[in-house]
Parts: C-alpha cells; structure tokens; sequence
C-alpha cells in the first residue's frame, strides 16, 4: 500500500496550490519590479539628497572581522571590516507589499552614495569575489542601508620612548571627500561606545593586546572648507613576554657573567681578558639585533638605556680587571726596587758561600760586619708577589657591581612598570599644530 495517496482530488489540489503560489510569485516580482522603476522615474544620482536644502546625515559603524598585523617599522596596521553606512534620501520612499527592498550591488551604482574615504589609509582594498562584497537595502521611508567589506592599511604614527612598555592609540579617521561639513555630516549610528564592534575571535595580533577602542567625531579644517570627520582610536598595548626572553634577559645574564672574572685569579691574564672583551662583543650584537625591528628613530627607548647601562657595567668590569693588573704590576715594581736596595752590590751569594768580587772575605775576620740572616743561611732573594694573592679592587668590585646592577634594575622596572605608557589619541588640532 503506498504511503501517499494519488487519487485524483488531491491532484488537483496540489495542481491549484502550485498554480497559485506561481502566480502569486509573478505578481509579487512584478509589483517590486514596478517599485524600482518608479524609485529611478526622475531619480537624478548626481545630487545628494536635500540638495540645495538641508544637512545630509549618514550614519556609520564598523564590524571588525580581523584586525592586525601592527607594524612598528612601517608605523600602520591592517584591519579587515564591515563598513556600514546608513542615511535618508526620501526620493527613494514606496509604497507596497514588502517594507524592505534587498537589493544587489547593481542597484547602488543607480543612486546616490556618500563619497566616504578613510583619510590615513595608506592602502585600501574592497573585496569582489566571488561578486562584490557589498549590502544594500532601502525601506519604505526612503532609508538606505550600504554595507561593504573592506581591508584597510592606515598610518599609526608612534612615540616609541616607552619601547617596549608601550601603547599606541592607532587612528581611523574617514569623511567625506567633496561634500563640506554644510552639506554632509556624519555621525555614530550607535552611539559613541557600541557603534565600533572588536569581538576578541577576530583579533590576530601576536606582539599587542587590543584593549579598547575610543570613538569620537572631528571637524576638519582645509583650504577648500570644514569637512565632518569621524575618527576610531584602536588602542594597543605591547606584550613584553616577547622581548623578556629575546633582550631582557640575554642581557642581564651576560652583565652577570662579565661580573664573574672578578672571581678568576688575577694572575689568569687571559681568561679575563677573553672573558671581558667576549662579553663586550656580546652586549653589541644583541644591541644591535635589538635595534633591527624598530625604525631609525633619532630618540633613545626604554631598551635604548637598558642596552646602555648594561653595556657600561660590561665595559666597567673589562676596566676594573685593567685596574686590577695595573696597581698589581706597579706594587711588583716597587717591591723589586726595595729588595734591590737590600742587596749591596759589592756581595754576590753563591751556594758556597760569601765572596767579594775581588778579594774574600774571611768569616774569622774581627773587624767584619754581620751578615743578614738570609746571606747567613745561603739562600736566595725570596720571590716576589707580583700578581699573587687577591686585588683589593677585587674584592670591592665583588660586592660593589651586583648591588648597583640590582639597585638599577629595580629602579627601571618600577618606573615603567608603575608607568602609564598608554599614548593618547591625536586630534585634528593636534595634526594642524
């Protein structure tokens, strides 16, 4: 027994079913059909709507779908997001069936559409694939609602004194072209907090964190008029786990093994040696590797002095040992001089005995002066020291160099770590200065 009944009433139900929703499809197509006609009957793209009257408004917000890489170098970053612009334009109101039109990208080319661009944007892209990335509505009131996707690389112009405890506030300031601020003016469809929308899936920053965003409205001053700007500050902290690991701390261990000679014997000339002039050799290489991912700035950076006070201690510790070996060698000299002012020229010790060097000397002899006890006993001069035992300099320098390198690093971490490195937005005034 089939599952579906075929007799011949329910045909003909089906039959008149499909009849009436096609011709309802045909009427519905052909009364949107008529809409749009009318809507263009007249309709003018080349004048704004209220032209020659009032103010037009268009509304904006932003959905960022990626946002990053953040180049320091360059100075910009690249952010991936939906552009939506909404405004009025009542020479586009209907009346029908249906309150919203959807309409395709051909339809926008047939209309009025602000002429928005993003005023810092060093390079911007609008998607078109597989068709171009773009919305378009209009309801019964004449609203137009124009969404586009876009990739967008803007300046971000960075004070890297704080580098790298730094943070940035990178802009986005877009407007519109031609149409001065009495013509145009654009303003936050959601208000000035939820108007730009960073989910943190959309984030793919790897050396910043997004912290926020700041969104405020400019008027901006040119020879050709005042044009309405809207401006979106994006800001981003750095992460410093990165340059702990790769700078921070390669630095330090390499100032605390400079620290070490200072416990090698100073008769060991050239293991300290070596060991000085390796860790300079050191402390320039990973200053200069430090220095290759940021631009050529002609001011000195949080790591800049770091590099510098560690460079110093290493340099201060190849000089110490130079000390060391100078006053130790000197001390040598002055001893030898002593020891030969103890020996009288005219006496030579042998193994023998005491002899002049052109008569003996007889030990029975009355008139004879003593002899010193070690001409006495036969020996020789004892040895002199000359870089035997520890330097006092040593000794100092064993306590003196880690208590200032600690002190010094406890002073720069709490100073740019209690620091508020956040750099605040810049406004048009600020530009214009």
């Amino acid at each position: 027994m089939s599952c579906f009944s075929t007799d011949s009433h329910s045909v003909v139900v089906v039959e008149m079913w499909i009849g009436t929703c096609a011709g309802n499809e045909k009427i519905y197509s052909e009364n949107i059909t008529r809409i749009l006609d009318r809507l263009l009957d007249g309709y003018d793209n080349r004048l704004r709507p209220g032209s020659g009257g009032g103010v037009t408004e268009v509304k904006t917000d932003i959905f960022v779908t990626s946002f990053g890489p953040v180049s320091d170098v360059e100075m910009d970053y690249t952010m991936d997001m939906f552009f939506r612009q909404m405004w009025v334009d009542e020479r586009l109101k209907f009346e029908g069936p249906i309150e919203i039109l959807r309409l395709n990208n051909l339809m926008v080319e047939k209309i009025w559409t602000p002429d928005t661009f993003f005023r810092n944007s060093k390079k911007s892209i609008s998607h078109n694939m597989t068709t171009p990335n773009k919305l378009f509505r209009i309801m019964q009131n004449g609203t137009v609602l124009y969404t586009m996707r876009l990739t967008i690389s803007a300046d971000c112009p960075m004070r890297l004194m704080d580098f790298p405890m730094d943070g940035h506030a990178c802009p986005l300031r877009f407007g519109s072209y031609a149409y001065t601020s009495s013509e145009i003016i654009f303003t936050w469809r959601k208000g000035p907090v939820a108007s730009v929308d960073c989910p943190k899936e959309s984030m793919s920053l790897l050396q910043y964190d997004l912290v926020g965003q700041s969104l405020s409205s400019e008027i901006f001053k040119a020879n050709t008029g005042h044009y309405s700007v809207q401006v979106v500050h994006f800001h981003l902290q750095r992460k410093l786990g990165y340059y702990l690991i790769q700078t921070y701390i390669p630095l330090i261990m390499v100032v605390v093994l400079s620290q070490v000679s200072f416990w090698i014997n100073k008769e060991s000339v050239p293991a300290r040696t070596v060991a000085g002039i390796t860790t300079v050799l050191t402390m320039t290489t990973l200053s200069i590797s430090a220095r290759q991912s940021l631009p050529k700035v002609a001011y000195a950076t949080a790591m800049d002095w770091f590099i510098a006070v560690c460079f110093a201690f290493v340099a201060s510790a190849l000089v110490e040992f130079a000390a060391v070996n100078y006053f130790a060698t000197r001390q040598a000299n002055r001893l030898k001089k002593q020891n030969a002012r103890l020996e009288k020229p005219e006496l030579l010790v042998t193994g023998k005995g005491l002899k002049r060097r052109n008569h003996s000397i007889c030990r029975s002899e009355p008139d004879a002066p003593p002899l010193p006890i070690f001409l006495q006993q036969g020996s020789a001069f004892p040895q002199i020291p000359q870089l035997a035992g520890t330097s006092p300099i040593d000794k100092y320098a064993r306590i003196l160099f880690p208590l200032a390198f600690a002190l010094f690093n406890l002073i720069y971490w709490y100073i740019y770590l209690a620091k508020d490195t956040m750099e605040g937005p810049r406004y048009a005034s600020q530009l214009l200065a």
